[in-house]
């Protein structure tokens, strides 16, 4: 999702959510095309606003949330219930979230889940849960974790990378327990979708190699190049997921929203007329396999670029997506940085609406998700409203 400090000037990450409109009951307009909205509860950047708020604080919140959703006539939102090897559910494989209670393991005396899919199908919302796979902690203390958590217990299953704790995705055993642990939510809740953000490998850290050459040399049979190697452990996440989630929920929508740019053309004929970051090669996410190769229903690349972007202009980013699904039966999802509205180079009020209706021209784009619903409330909330009025308005 959004990079703090990576992709952009952060937001406040802590302010309360705010001018929030009651619409509780007002059901969501049905549409085919995707409208959808990510909240984000890692950093408490969405919801809850902060650590510690009662049960029934959070709840307020929540509704309030998708109150706001329904008024801007989304029909789908997408909620954070893993952000860092945790659960917004009593998972008997990891520890509550302290994003919740501000204390890890403390539960917050309701089961989250079970409310926040079921406040959502209230209001006619489809409920795509969304679960950060390799995250551990924010911090590379694991002291910091609960001493029952399972990268205490397993530290040979970890790496420290830029002050960061992460799960390692070369190690066989760390696949199938994050896959456990996200099948649980699948297999308990009536969910509508499951969804993987764009964190697999850590993104890159000038000066830091990711640690796991060891890994690799246990793990790495059959494979020379220890990139090949990570991509294909990725892969193995991915189309492992698709499997097991279908098997479980076969109506349920299984998908990913990467990075927006797979290779750049001057590193692969195949790539986008680009010259930024490659998930590929930075977080070894061949993204463009995944949609080859069926392993998931859609794709929803972040192209949180404006028109004109040197690096990566919107009109080049998208066609590519839109030629990159021809053929398949995957999804295309724009991923909408209305967090940037406002920014450096984001000051045209109408560049959001323009993005959608640039969109209408491309045959295989079925809808948009936004990032993230504070933004929606605040730095983005003149720009919604005309996306409402330009676009959603029947």
């Amino acid at each position: 999702m959004r990079k703090l400090g990576l992709l952009g000037t952060a937001m406040g990450l802590a302010a309360a959510l705010v001018g929030l409109l009651g619409t509780a009951g007002v059901a969501a307009p049905s549409s085919t095309e995707m409208r959808g909205v990510w909240i984000a509860s890692v950093a408490n950047i969405d919801w809850p606003s902060r650590q510690g708020l009662s049960a029934e604080q959070q709840r307020s919140e929540y509704r309030a949330v998708l109150d706001r959703a329904v008024a801007n006539r989304m029909n789908a939102v997408f909620v954070q219930v893993r952000p860092t090897a945790d659960a917004f559910w009593p998972s008997p494989l990891e520890p509550w979230s302290h994003w919740l209670t501000g204390q890890q393991g403390r539960d917050p005396g309701y089961d989250p889940m079970r409310f926040l899919v079921d406040e959502a199908h209230q209001r006619g919302l489809e409920f795509h849960a969304w679960f950060n796979p390799y995250r551990v902690s924010m911090t590379d203390d694991p002291n910091s974790l609960v001493p029952t958590h399972p990268a205490r217990i397993h530290p040979e299953w970890t790496f420290s990378y830029g002050g960061k704790l992460y799960y390692d995705p070369g190690v066989p055993q760390v696949r199938q327990f994050v896959t456990d642990a996200i099948m649980d939510a699948v297999s308990r809740y009536d969910v509508d979708g499951v969804h993987l953000d764009d964190y697999f490998y850590p993104y890159p850290v000038d000066g830091q190699r990711i640690p796991d050459e060891g890994t690799f040399a246990a793990h790495g049979k059959g494979f020379d190049n220890i990139d090949d190697w990570r991509r294909d452990n990725v892969n193995d996440l991915i189309s492992g997921l698709d499997e097991r989630v279908h098997a479980v929920r076969p109506r349920a929508e299984f998908g990913v929203s990467p990075f927006g740019i797979w290779r750049n053309a001057s590193s692969d004929p195949a790539g986008s007329d680009t010259n930024g970051m490659e998930s590929y090669s930075s977080i070894f996410a061949d993204t463009r396999r995944w949609v080859r190769e069926g392993w998931v229903d859609y794709i929803a690349p972040q192209v949180y670029w404006q028109f004109g972007h040197p690096a990566a202009d919107y009109a080049k980013v998208v066609p590519w997506w839109s030629g990159t699904v021809e053929g398949t039966d995957v999804k295309l999802y724009i991923g909408q940085a209305a967090y940037k509205v406002g920014q450096p180079h984001w000051t045209d009020p109408a560049e959001l609406t323009n993005h959608l209706a640039f969109n209408a021209g491309q045959p295989n784009v079925a809808g948009d998700i936004y990032f993230s619903a504070k933004s929606l409330t605040t730095v983005a909330e003149e720009a919604m409203a005309r996306v409402v009025q330009d676009h959603y308005t029947p």
